[in-house]
């Protein structure tokens, strides 16, 4: 099984190569970044690609399965558009081309809160970039909706590093019904993602925060 791994050097994608390199049910993992990444293993390539140019790749971008964990944020990106850019239209375009390759599996990692139709950018993106790769017909679609991701990033996120101390320190509050919210570790998501590869669904499944935890640990 080969697989593809979309933001491969973020907080999430970066766990998902280091996973998929350690399963021994995938023979070969395509990492997809703008830069070369500092790490080899004789079951990785490091494809580096312009993503305003994303189809002239399509031919290296074959795969059985594609784990996308591509995103940015508004103050990174510097402007609504820009973030849209990166969250929905990068996404939909490797996910047309995953398509068109013959790719069966889409595994999405999404938001907790995702709403096509919420006034928060964030949330309104995700909750539009799920309906359009849905939309794709994939054989199989997983959509990972995490809350709070808790791990070290290597870019600067002053908000959710709040957050994430907030969670840490407040996690005990997250008991009964408030339990779906509890903050999860970025590295937990990624062994979800790619133990999805693997789970016997078809169609759309959406997999909320406490289903997260249970497929990371089969």
């Amino acid at each position: 099984m080969t697989v593809l791994i979309l933001g491969a050097t973020g907080l999430v994608g970066a766990k998902c190569v280091q996973h998929s390199l350690a399963d021994p049910r995938i023979d070969s993992v395509i990492a997809v970044t703008r830069r070369p990444m500092d790490i080899r293993h004789p079951k990785l390539k490091n494809l580096v690609v312009d993503y305003e140019r994303l189809q002239d790749y399509a031919a290296e971008m074959r795969a059985d399965a594609v784990l996308s964990a591509l995103g940015t944020t508004l103050k990174q990106a510097g402007s609504a558009a820009k973030f849209r850019k990166v969250d929905y239209d990068y996404q939909l375009q490797a996910a047309e081309i995953a398509r068109a390759n013959g790719t069966k599996t889409f595994i999405l990692l999404s938001s907790g809160g995702a709403d096509a139709s919420s006034r928060l950018l964030y949330i309104q993106v995700k909750g539009q970039i799920e309906n359009a790769i849905a939309a794709l017909g994939f054989e199989r679609l997983a959509i990972l909706r995490p809350s709070v991701l808790l791990g070290e990033r290597r870019d600067s996120r002053p908000a959710e590093a709040i957050a994430q101390w907030g969670a840490r320190t407040l996690g005990f509050l997250f008991a009964g019904p408030l339990q779906k919210y509890k903050a999860i570790e970025g590295d937990t998501v990624a062994q979800a993602m790619v133990n999805a590869v693997q789970k016997p669904y078809k169609g759309t499944r959406f997999v909320e925060n406490l289903e997260i935890f249970t497929w990371a640990k089969s």
